[in-house]
């Protein structure tokens, strides 16, 4: 790297993804120079952040990407390491954006490799990321862990949409997908921390991505996240992008589709992820903005 090119440093910083409001959004802590951290450490950093996902960088494996703009990302929660994050990826994105330049990136994750293109509008406007998933899929769940996903949530199955059957979707970590009857039953949510954690752990479920479908193209989602030791989830990119391929798969919207899912709205982060659905191709994108959390930087312990 020449004098004049931008060094990044272990400092640990702090973006919110999907909101150009610091309070809006999902908060995520990057590290944009994680080389001399230990596991352990990144896990302290973490959890002392207390945000629902951090991320850390490191060099990309030889002959992936532009040298420079590709990167091996890792996600931790305050409680585990999670295999891919979409919220991280797009504060890291937009991190790395303010500090290399807006364009094409490429992070090799645990879930596999994720391109993600940062867009500077030319009104001098926000930068928007956008994240390409890994190839989704989508799968039954199983009629008794539906039940004691309802039990633990306390939401009665009367109280579900029909027309947003149950499924778990993947889009580099797997979620449960359950379409709520109103917003008002959305709104509601006070559910069994420990009871619903369990049976994420046996299903290997990152979060739940509980929806109201306002109209064709636009939904309301909460995200229940209890595995990694938050409550909730103010704005969950991974599980857009498993929506996506959810309402690609139950033929929900057209082949050709751009979603808005807004997200944080009951917990006071207002955020906006955009979902777009491209013919030919299985993978789902997903966008939004970010914007640095002021505050003063403290330097990764290494």
């Amino acid at each position: 790297m020449s004098a004049s090119e931008p060094t990044l440093t272990g400092e640990v910083l702090r973006y919110t993804a999907f909101s150009t409001d610091p309070a809006g959004g999902n908060p995520a802590g990057v590290v944009l120079d994680a080389s001399g951290l230990t596991d352990d450490a990144m896990l302290a950093i973490a959890a002392g952040l207390g945000y629902s996902e951090s991320a850390f960088l490191t060099a990309a494996p030889d002959g992936v990407g532009e040298p420079g703009r590709a990167f091996t990302i890792r996600y931790f929660s305050p409680k585990a390491e999670v295999p891919f994050c979409g919220h991280a990826t797009v504060a890291t994105a937009i991190a790395l954006a303010e500090r290399i330049g807006a364009g094409d990136l490429v992070f090799e994750t645990r879930a596999g490799t994720v391109p993600v293109t940062v867009a500077a509008p030319a009104d001098g406007g926000p930068p928007r990321a956008t994240l390409t998933s890994v190839e989704p899929h989508v799968e039954d769940v199983a009629a008794a862990d539906l039940t004691e996903a309802l039990a633990a949530l306390g939401w009665p199955a009367g109280d579900l949409d029909p027309a947003l059957p149950p499924r778990i979707a993947y889009g580099g970590a797997r979620h449960l997908v359950v379409g709520a009857g109103t917003r008002a039953r959305l709104a509601d949510l006070n559910y069994d921390f420990a009871r619903l954690g369990a049976l994420m752990h046996r299903l290997d479920l990152t979060t739940l991505q509980l929806v109201w479908r306002e109209s064709a193209d636009v939904f309301h989602v909460r995200d229940p996240f209890p595995v990694g030791g938050v409550v909730e989830d103010p704005a969950t990119g991974a599980a857009a992008a498993a929506f996506g391929a959810y309402a690609r798969e139950l033929a929900l919207v057209p082949e050709t589709s751009v979603l808005t899912l807004h997200q944080g709205v009951d917990m006071g982060r207002p955020g906006v992820l955009t979902v777009e659905l491209r013919p030919g191709d299985a993978r789902v994108r997903v966008s939004g903005a970010g914007a640095s959390i002021p505050a003063e930087p403290v330097r990764a312990v290494r």
